[in-house]
């Protein structure tokens, strides 16, 4: 390891710790109390410093350190440290007098974050930025209802400086906060062996199932995915056990590579953590936690077992049989992994009980998971002394790109909070769908995925609750269901091509074509492209709503529906069905599936759509046990 590597690495460990120091008010215990926006220029000042220190101006990586990286560098750190110091004083300033210090340093800062971002994260998401970038100056002169204010130039460098809803705005404080907090921890797991924990404990729950290979990926990737928040991280952690086995039991590559990538998509709208979107969400509607999550539910329910079903429908359409290897015992899982679960219970007991902040409780949650881990091991892992470094670091390490994405995100929130567009952004979408709600669902959907590509799931529902969610609240939709709404198609950025990053890295495992992947993941994850329309309409699928029985029937038939339009994708019920009938199992899906006041008829067409799709499935259980031997039985088990 070279030196400015370790440097870096090192610079990554302190931004960790001071984010831990921040979050447990320990300078306030000792008399200091820095201004928020300080703590956030030193935080920025070490991501930026570690960026320019491993990510080369080409991204090419290089033992050496090029003499104007460390220039910059040093001085990157510099004046982040300066500006953490005399913020309160450069603010004051900028406001009452306009110095030309001030202006110069907010011209200065929005290109190192710019370049910061480029260099981690790509020029896609760098020339979106700089869409609003270039946008702000000549607000003006933009014709129609996306004319803005006139800015001069001074005025708008030192908003991204110094506005508090500019680069030190609420996506850093909850990035430097919350999110970091839930990095750290699912770094603790990963060095006790949580990952090993869940494959196992997902082996002993469906490995002796049919197909249980692709059962037990839905299962461990949704475990450790609600932690990790990272659909590509996670398809590695898990895949590399999971893929293997679905390969060896009979799945196709493409089948497999799929079915990894949808589950470890998935595990980020997973609760109670939802890979810290879930708090993000939180703080920026302002509503307590337990709401979202509770909202949550019932759509990841609803996506988790339609990849059951398929994966089962599958395994018995291709004859594949259980996991043909020694599987742990569930009850020996939990005798030796047992001390991985208070760690959640205190995680849970703290945010739901305790009221106390997502930050905090994931600190607490981290501090008993390296307890129990050092005292305890699991298959060879066990927490040292020495590995509280490396933790440390390459937590810090893992949230570089999420900070410069989020300090990008906040330019693009100084430019809708200055120019006026935050307002008429969402009026002109209104309008371009002619002011029907399907259509600007539709075409925030579409606006999200491309969004989305390639970016952390926390960085994208940043950027798209600026961007999108205001245009569909201001269309009538209530808040949850729109913050909601663009989670979800944010998400399916990695699973969606051309750019499905998480289908794409299992693909690269599987070995399989990375965009047939792709398209297979779609097919498979279905409900995730369905589902977010609904609870739109009809919130009660997010248990939102006054009706506590209607609510109970729009969840049941969204059940049933969604089990008729999962045997219609994989085609197979005990027996091949064919085109037509097809075609009927989606039709009646959708009637069940669709709630009520979607359509004006009550729950006729919600009880038709069971009634006849069940009526369909038991016709062919009855004819398939007069053709079929007894001991094949292709119910989902």
């Amino acid at each position: 390891m070279t030196g400015h590597i370790k440097i870096a690495r090192g610079a990554a460990a302190l931004m960790t710790i001071g984010c831990l120091i921040w979050n447990l008010d320990i300078l306030n215990m000792f008399g200091f109390a820095p201004i928020e926006e300080s703590f956030q220029a030193f935080v920025l000042g070490l991501a930026l410093t570690v960026t320019f220190l491993t990510i080369g101006i080409t991204r090419k990586s290089s033992e050496k350190l090029p003499w104007y990286d460390l220039i910059l560098s040093v001085a990157t750190i510099s004046l982040l440290l300066y500006v953490s110091a005399n913020f309160l004083r450069l603010k004051e300033e900028g406001y009452a007098n306009s110095t030309n210090e001030v202006i110069v340093i907010g011209a200065i800062l929005t290109f190192m974050v710019l370049e910061g971002l480029r260099r981690s994260a790509g020029y896609v998401l760098l020339c979106v930025v700089g869409v609003f970038l270039i946008y702000a100056p000549l607000a003006h002169l933009v014709p129609g209802e996306l004319v803005g204010l006139d800015l001069p130039l001074w005025q708008i460098g030192m908003n991204f400086g110094f506005n508090p809803n500019a680069i030190f705005g609420l996506p850093l404080v909850i990035s430097t906060t919350i999110v970091i907090m839930f990095i750290l921890m699912g770094q603790v797991l990963l060095r006790a062996g949580g990952s090993e924990f869940f494959t196992d404990l997902a082996m002993a729950t469906m490995g002796r199932r049919r197909g249980g290979a692709a059962k037990i990926s839905v299962m461990a990737s949704a475990l450790f995915g609600t932690i990790s928040g990272a659909a590509v991280s996670n398809v590695v952690v898990t895949g590399v056990v999971t893929i293997p086995l679905m390969r060896d039991s009979g799945y196709k590559a493409t089948h497999a590579g799929a079915i990894e990538a949808i589950a470890s998509t998935g595990g980020q709208m997973m609760p109670p953590i939802m890979g810290a979107a879930a708090f993000l969400m939180a703080e920026t509607l302002e509503i307590p936690y337990a709401e979202i999550v509770i909202a949550a539910l019932v759509p990841s329910i609803l996506y988790y077992f339609a990849a059951y079903i398929q994966v089962d429908l599958i395994a018995a359409k291709d004859n594949i049989s259980a996991v043909d290897q020694d599987i742990p015992r569930l009850k020996q899982v939990l005798r030796e992994g047992w001390y991985f679960i208070p760690p959640f219970v205190v995680l849970v007991y703290m945010l739901f009980w305790a009221n106390q902040p997502a930050a905090v409780a994931g600190i607490w949650a981290s501090a008993v998971l390296i307890v129990s881990g050092s005292v305890f091991s699991y298959k060879g892992k066990r927490i040292r002394f020495q590995d509280l470094y490396e933790i440390l670091a390459e937590t810090g390490l893992i949230t570089i790109q999420l900070i410069m994405i989020v300090g990008a995100a906040g330019l693009v929130i100084g430019v809708l909070n200055i120019t006026g567009l935050g307002l008429a952004l969402p009026t002109a979408l209104i309008n371009i769908a002619g002011n029907n709600l399907a259509v600007l669902l539709a075409i925030a959907a579409v606006i999200c995925i491309i969004l989305g590509m390639g970016m952390p799931t926390t960085a994208v529902y940043i950027l798209l609750s600026a961007l999108i969610a205001p245009a569909i609240i201001e269309a009538g939709v209530d808040d949850v269901p729109a913050h909601m709404f663009i989670l979800y198609f944010g998400m399916m950025s990695m699973i969606t091509p051309p750019i499905a990053l998480a289908a794409f890295a299992a693909a690269t495992l599987t070995k399989a074509d990375p965009m047939t992947t792709g398209f297979v993941a779609m097919r498979f994850g279905w409900t995730a492209y369905v589902v977010p329309f609904l609870f739109v309409i009809a919130p009660s699928l997010l248990l939102l709503g006054d009706d506590n029985v209607q609510v109970l029937i729009d969840v049941f038939t969204a059940l049933v529906g969604v089990y008729l339009i999962s045997v219609a994708a994989i085609g197979y019920f005990r027996r091949p069905i064919n085109s037509l009938m097809r075609l009927f199992l989606v039709l009646t899906g959708f009637a069940a599936i669709i709630p009520d006041n979607a359509v004006g008829l009550g729950n006729i067409a919600d009880v038709a759509g069971c009634v006849l799709g069940i009526l369909y499935l038991l016709n062919e259980v009855v004819v398939s046990k007069k053709t079929t031997p007894k001991n094949n039985d292709n119910l989902a088990t």
